[in-house]
């Protein structure tokens, strides 16, 4: 099987820089549609059988914009949401991205996972979640010819993908990023889930940056 592990496109909680990791609020802008749209058309001929989004809008309105393209089901996921930043949520200050700064480095650097922001998610426990559904996901799709699709977000997928793909590295995606629609492609191996393609080009077997 395959899973293919796509971030949202451009919101405006990006563009305003809101702290918007929760909800139905902040849209994508017209220029996230056009990125979704480029993604969904990119995603064509993959023969994906089901999309798995993120319940904030930025990444509901990106999987249900592919999955009607490609004419499939979607199913709305809570494991996928972005981290729970707490009393941060709303705010857009200089003060609150550098707390999200110092946690993101806690967490990625200094693989202190325990830590959390006053009424949110420590890493810990975003981690096992979207552990727990990528497992089932297995599960449920373990077939060689299932191909399926997750939308989520970039703070998740740093915290996580890493932890699920044998041969991801943090330094890899320090490399090359996660931009808007980016995404990894990922392949059910005897040994365990593997990238094998990066914004659809073709990996090496050891990414170590």
């Amino acid at each position: 099987m395959r899973i293919y592990f796509a971030r949202h496109g451009e919101s405006y909680a990006n563009t305003t820089r809101v702290v918007s990791n929760h909800g139905l609020k902040h849209p994508l802008t017209p220029p996230g549609r056009l990125q979704v749209r480029a993604l969904a058309q990119r995603l064509e001929g993959r023969a994906i059988s089901h999309v798995y989004a993120s319940p904030v809008l930025r990444a509901l309105e990106t999987g249900i914009l592919v999955a009607n393209h490609l004419r499939v089901d979607y199913e709305v996921v809570d494991s996928l949401r972005e981290y729970d930043c707490g009393e941060l949520e709303g705010r857009s200050d200089e003060a609150c991205w550098q707390q999200m700064d110092e946690l993101a480095r806690a967490w990625v650097v200094d693989h202190q996972w325990e830590r959390r922001l006053p009424g949110g998610e420590s890493g810990w426990e975003v981690r096992q979640r979207f552990e727990d559904f990528v497992n089932e996901l297995v599960r449920r799709h373990s077939s060689a010819d299932e191909k399926v699709l997750c939308v989520a977000h970039g703070g998740v997928y740093w915290l996580a993908l890493p932890l699920i793909l044998k041969n991801l590295t943090v330094p890899f995606l320090v490399k090359h990023g996660l931009g808007y629609t980016a995404c990894c492609t990922a392949e059910l191996q005897p040994s365990g889930l593997a990238a094998i393609e990066w914004n659809f080009t073709p990996l090496p077997e050891a990414l170590d940056g």
